[in-house]
C-alpha cells in the first residue's frame, strides 16, 4: 500500500464573522492572517492553513459521541505538561471557555477549549514523533 497522503494542509472552520474570528485566532493562538474578505479569512498557525469561513449562525465543529457528549474533531499539540499548563492558564486569563486538564488514560494530558463561535478543540501535552525530534 502506497501512502500518498503526507499531512493535513488545510482545515476549514465555520465562523459568524471572519474578521472578528481572525482577530481572536491571532490574539489567542498566535495565528498569522494571510487573506481576508467578507466570506473568509485565511490563517497560518500550528504548521497548517486554516480557513475561517462565514457560516450560518448555528454551525460549528464538534459532534455528539455515543454517550451524548460534545466531542472535538481537532487536537492541537504542545511540548509537554508544563506548556499545557501554561497554555491553559493563558486561556483562562483571556476568558476563553475551557475544560480542566485531565488524564484520559493514555500518555500525556489534555483539555478542551472553545473559540468565539463555539468550535471545540482539544489540546494534548504530547508532540507527534515528527515534531518531537528536538
Amino acid at each position: 500500500m502506497v501512502n500518498y497522503i503526507k499531512r493535513v494542509g488545510t482545515t476549514y472552520l465555520p465562523v459568524k464573522d471572519p474578521e472578528k474570528a481572525s482577530l481572536w485566532y491571532q490574539e489567542i493562538l498566535g495565528a498569522i492572517e494571510n487573506y481576508r474578505d467578507e466570506m473568509k479569512a485565511i490563517l497560518d498557525f500550528a504548521n497548517q492553513s486554516f480557513f475561517l469561513v462565514k457560516a450560518m449562525p448555528t454551525e460549528h465543529i464538534g459532534f455528539k459521541d455515543a454517550n451524548g457528549r460534545i466531542h472535538f474533531s481537532l487536537t492541537f499539540e504542545v511540548d509537554g505538561l508544563k506548556q499545557l499548563e501554561e497554555f491553559h492558564a493563558f486561556l483562562q486569563t483571556k476568558e476563553v471557555i475551557l475544560g480542566e486538564i485531565e488524564d484520559r488514560g493514555h500518555p500525556g494530558y489534555n483539555f478542551v477549549f472553545y473559540d468565539l463561535d463555539g468550535n471545540i478543540f482539544d489540546v494534548w501535552s504530547q508532540l507527534s514523533p515528527n515534531f518531537n525530534k528536538g
